[in-house]
């Protein structure tokens, strides 16, 4: 694609050189160039691309986009035959850039996105399996995974960069894909990742504790979760949960029109739970009752934000509910595993102080006479203001707690779990463990628990890995679960 075309509606400041030459490849990545590459220099965390320019050209680059005035000052940054573009925001331009350089496919299918601190994932992987079942071909970019139709690739963010994003959509329109639904997290917007993509639908679910150690304040959390809504287009449709306290402040400045859903008053759609067990829930949506295999009172939001967005777009309520009767939850939501002696395993990505009460209040509901175990820990290298939180909600609502490493990273987990006891008065210690490797805590919990008991795993969820130090090592807590109470029936 030519280098003018590739350009347009980036920002750009002011350009020296040609702007026909062919563009071969986009990057931000330096090590990536080739020769005919468009190079982007981002100021990133870590390092600033503006550094690199000189050993981009050196590669081939045939045009460097920048934002620093000074970026060329640099030896070798400068050379004859190349062509530079400075723009106002290099994250943005690269969004714009990389939407340009696939023929922007988000225009070529309907882009639903969602954001809220809980029920992301859950409700994108819903939503996908829902419209492939009503007999649509369909994309997904999430926290777990990203799906071209049936084709799974790993996914490293909650919301990948922006030229994965487009190479990903735009192989979604050759494959035939008619919808994607997709994961926005604030950091994704507040970096631009999603810049220069055409939603055809937003929804909010909630927001609570969670990312203030990269926003530092929740009004900055809420604010880039805001964007997301302030930038749907008139043609869109803007899904929010009015039962949390920002639903509407989500879209109070959006064009989109919209749709309003509640599990506790009047709204464009209800719901309401008439029956739950371990096995599903029977849920009154709009007055039609409805199975779902999915538990707790958070799912019921989810399956409805999910009867509100498909209807929304058009799908007969009747087909809606009926797909709905057929869903899974994602891996490691509310994943129950059932072992000797009726212990119950449950495995859960919650990781904020509101996503453990919600999981934890539902294991209570729907089995108030089993002992309740929760065994959890906290990330290293993130938000600490959460750990003694955390540690409240779980002497609250446990009988008994085991309190262990997450993804301790370059953290201590010996400190993070002093962190979290920090938020225990003497009831919650005394009912505690605190046993640091992550999997003899498990084994503890199962070994331990009385007949009948309930224990959730709280915080990895679908994760099949444990970073500790710098080292990402194997660890699939629901292969480990099974193990051990295979060891049990063998005792």
């Amino acid at each position: 694609m030519k280098t003018g075309k590739l350009l347009e509606g980036c920002g750009a400041v002011e350009t020296a050189g040609s702007l026909d030459k062919e563009i071969t490849s986009v990057t931000s990545d330096s090590r990536k160039v080739t020769p005919g590459s468009m190079f982007v220099a981002v100021k990133g965390f870590a390092s600033d691309g503006h550094s690199y320019i000189a050993g981009a050209v050196e590669k081939g680059a045939a045009a460097v986009v920048y934002e620093e005035s000074g970026a060329l000052d640099a030896e070798g940054a400068r050379k004859d035959g190349v062509t530079y573009i400075r723009v106002k925001s290099s994250r943005h331009a690269l969004a714009i850039i990389a939407a340009n350089f696939y023929d922007n496919p988000s225009r070529k299918l309907v882009l639903v996105g969602i954001t809220g601190t809980n029920g992301k994932t859950t409700t994108v992987t819903l939503l996908y399996n829902l419209f492939r079942d009503l007999g649509y071909e369909c994309g997904l970019l999430s926290t777990i995974a990203n799906y071209v139709g049936t084709r799974r690739s790993e996914a490293v963010n909650t919301t990948s960069d922006p030229l994965t994003i487009n190479s990903l959509l735009a192989e979604m329109v050759e494959k035939g894909c008619e919808y994607c639904f997709m994961e926005v997290s604030s950091i994704g917007m507040e970096q631009e990742r999603v810049a220069g993509l055409k939603f055809r639908a937003g929804i909010f679910s909630n927001l609570t504790h969670d990312h203030l150690d990269y926003h530092k304040t929740f009004a900055e959390y809420l604010r880039c979760k805001k964007l997301f809504f302030d930038s749907l287009p008139s043609d869109a449709v803007a899904v929010t949960n009015i039962d949390d306290r920002n639903g509407m402040v989500m879209v109070q400045n959006t064009a989109a029109e919209v749709v309003t859903y509640s599990c506790r008053s009047a709204a464009d759609h209800t719901c309401r739970i008439m029956e739950e067990s371990f096995d599903g829930m029977q849920l009154s949506i709009d007055g039609k009752e409805c199975w779902t295999n999915l538990i707790g009172q958070h799912n019921a939001y989810n399956i409805l934000a999910i009867y509100s967005t498909a209807t929304a777009l058009g799908a007969d309520p009747q087909e809606v509910l009926v797909g709905i009767s057929k869903l899974k939850s994602a891996r490691g939501r509310l994943e129950t595993i059932r072992g000797p002696r009726d212990i119950s395993a449950v495995i859960d990505y919650a990781h904020t102080p509101d996503a453990l009460e919600n999981v934890l209040k539902t294991l209570r509901e729907i089995a108030p006479e089993r002992e309740l175990i929760c065994l959890f820990g906290c990330g290293g290298d993130r938000d600490r203001t959460k750990r003694p939180e955390m540690a409240a909600v779980a002497q609250k609502m446990a009988d008994r707690i085991i309190v262990t490493s997450d993804n301790s990273r370059t953290e201590r987990t010996e400190d993070i779990m002093e962190d979290i006891k920090a938020g225990m008065d003497a009831s919650g210690k005394a009912r505690s463990l605190f046993i640091a490797d992550r999997k003899e805590a498990i084994r503890t919990a199962i070994m331990t628990a009385p007949d009948g008991a309930t224990i959730l795993l709280a915080g990895k969820g679908h994760e099949t890995y444990q970073i500790l130090g710098r080292e990402k090592h194997h660890f699939d807590e629901k292969e480990i679960v099974t193990e051990i109470f295979e060891d049990m029936k063998n005792l």
